[in-house]
């Protein structure tokens, strides 16, 4: 029987939702890659329309893919514009063929013969600048928040939180009360790909964190809950919980009444988390397993910015030193 791309398409998602445990805003965006160049390579594929028996001779499938296709999807990516004018950035045309290759990679797996994702390279971007923020700007942000109600009191332990652990959103907002240790100062978490580890509180975050619980007179149970809207039941806690778009709206409030010259959010918070411990002489190996990073090439990232060699060689051998 004949197999629709589509079709193909919802086997690798529901591969990646079962077996890989990827997260719902991972397979949200590989159906968006991937529905784009079923659209672009077949039209009648992508609409669900089936080839009869006579028809399969030259009907385009899957398995008929070629390189000079990928690079005519290639140009069909890097001269498409959306409704505002603007054309796709380098990086994002790479995530759609980067979903390809992943996609290819899994029909090969399940024997279905197509083109070999290995022979798919890509294109070099430019370096994206790591945006993070210098101690002093962590405490200005910090204590910025207004303190004098509960809502307040729950920022400044959320912002707090986010610095002293490099949680991802996702992570922060998933959090229950009950998970936190205060006794070890250290709690769980489930990450990228059902990846597990131990997050580390501060003193300061644990004293902010322990803070918030302590005002809070409700049952719910989630960590940090919405003060918007009408409140609800026990029962219904989980319609309490803030939500990732909420949290980046409050970093983005704060950054701005902070007067913080950088367009700071809470990854930028996990960038500063990472350049903190490396600069003050932790090991990318322990740093690495802290941002629960699979791969130490994705840590690695950080180093060019907090390698204490390179500056004192600078310090050192540079004439433009005072005390060379």
């Amino acid at each position: 029987m004949y197999t629709t791309l589509p079709a193909q398409i919802n086997d690798f998602l529901e591969y990646l939702s079962v077996e890989k445990n990827c997260s719902k805003l991972t397979i949200r965006d590989y159906r968006h890659y991937l529905e784009t160049f079923a659209q672009w390579y077949d039209p009648s594929v992508s609409s669900g329309q089936v080839p009869s028996d006579s028809e399969n001779r030259d009907f385009k499938s899957i398995e008929k893919l070629t390189l000079q296709d990928v690079r005519k999807f290639r140009s069909f990516l890097a001269n498409r514009v959306d409704e505002h004018g603007m054309t796709l950035m380098r990086v994002t045309q790479n995530y759609y063929v980067i979903a390809l290759r992943s996609f290819l990679k899994f029909l090969i797996k399940n024997d279905v013969p197509t083109l070999e994702p290995t022979k798919i390279d890509l294109p070099k971007t430019e370096s994206r600048s790591l945006k993070f923020l210098e101690r002093e700007q962590i405490d200005r942000l910090v204590t910025s928040v207004d303190t004098s109600k509960e809502e307040g009191i729950r920022d400044r332990a959320m912002l707090e939180l986010l610095f002293s652990t490099g949680l991802r959103v996702s992570e922060l907002c998933k959090l229950n009360h009950q998970q936190i240790n205060f006794q070890r100062r250290e709690f769980g978490v489930i990450g990228k790909g059902g990846k597990a580890r131990i997050v580390f509180i501060s003193d300061r975050a644990a004293e902010w964190t322990g803070r918030y619980l302590a005002e809070r007179k409700d049952n719910y149970k989630p960590l940090f809950i919405r003060y918007s809207g009408p409140q609800l039941s026990e029962n219904n806690g989980e319609k309490m919980r803030l939500t990732p778009r909420s949290v980046e709206r409050m970093v983005k409030k704060y950054v701005k009444k902070a007067r913080i010259p950088v367009d700071a959010t809470v990854h930028t918070l996990r960038h500063s988390f990472a350049t903190d411990l490396l600069t003050n002489g932790a090991d990318l190996r322990s740093v690495q397993e802290m941002l629960g990073h699979k791969n130490i090439a994705t840590t690695q990232i950080y180093t060019h910015i907090t390698n204490r060699q390179l500056k004192n060689v600078h310090a050192q051998y540079h004439s433009g030193n005072k005390n060379r």
